[in-house]
């Protein structure tokens, strides 16, 4: 009896000490899981510094000494790649060197690469088409011609768009006298091109009355179109190899054929002096 009492007695003693072991488990998992998030910590912290200094010391290369996370506004600022400008960005600093203009004497834009033979050649027709333009705006205005002639900048060149009114009578392609003195103008300004030139005859949507010479409105407005070159050729002698001409009759029209004023402007002679050259 006094053994089993004994053996009782140091069982009980062995059950009321195995909690120390889970607690001590317990304690060791803690210690390793912080000293684990210790390191990650530190890791992180290190990873973060070695790729901070590397963006810094790449965008300070690139954008002349400031680096971005200083405050430099690299490529949200004016330093948007391919020397374009950020729409969002803001105007440079009032003491920040003003742009160079570029050089129209031979240089591109960036004025560091010569200008190619085609290059040169678009630059100086678009120069002379401008120059046109102006002169033959400020001819209509000194002679007040603003209801009969029209110049407009079309991608195809410079259109000069005559009134029939102004050019012939009614059903007719014989020039009117008081037309030679514009076309005479417009003659000695494209002597100084060299470009093609066209020329197109176009009418209303109305059929060509019996008492006409002409079939149609395709016969009249070809006629027309080769009445003015024939001015242009035959008697302000300009070479024939840079003229072209057409008549469309009503199929390109201008305005509504329904109506009379409509009508009236797609009675028309347009000369267009065309773009050769697309850069």
């Amino acid at each position: 009896m006094r053994q089993r009492a004994n053996r009782k007695r140091s069982g009980g003693g062995e059950g009321k000490d195995r909690w120390m072991i889970t607690y001590a488990d317990l304690i060791t998992l803690l210690l390793i899981f912080f000293v684990i998030m210790y390191a990650m910590s530190r890791l992180d912290t290190e990873k973060y510094k070695s790729v901070s200094q590397s963006l810094q010391l790449t965008f300070h290369n690139s954008s002349g000494g400031k680096s971005v996370l200083e405050g430099n506004p690299g490529l949200t600022g004016s330093d948007f790649p391919n020397g374009a400008d950020h729409p969002a960005a803001s105007p440079a600093p009032s003491d920040s060197p003003a742009p160079s203009e570029p050089d129209s004497g031979g240089k591109s834009a960036a004025g560091d690469t010569p200008l190619t033979d085609r290059e040169l050649a678009f630059r100086k027709q678009e120069e002379q088409l401008a120059n046109l333009m102006k002169m033959i705006q400020q001819y209509v205005q000194e002679n007040h011609l603003d209801n009969q002639i029209f110049v407009t900048d079309k991608p195809q060149g410079i259109a000069i768009t005559l009134s029939d009114q102004f050019l012939f009578d009614t059903g007719k392609a014989a020039l009117k006298p008081g037309s030679e003195k514009t076309l005479s103008r417009l003659g000695s300004l494209f002597s100084k091109l060299d470009t093609k030139i066209s020329i197109e005859g176009h009418t209303d949507s109305l059929p060509i009355v019996h008492s006409s010479q002409y079939k149609d409105n395709w016969e009249l407005s070809g006629a027309r179109a080769l009445s003015v070159l024939r001015y242009f050729i035959d008697t302000m002698h300009l070479d024939a190899d840079h003229f072209q001409y057409a008549g469309y009759a009503d199929t390109h029209p201008a305005a509504d054929n329904s109506t009379a004023a409509g009508r009236q402007k797609n009675r028309r002679v347009e000369i267009t002096v065309l773009r050769q050259l697309q850069q």
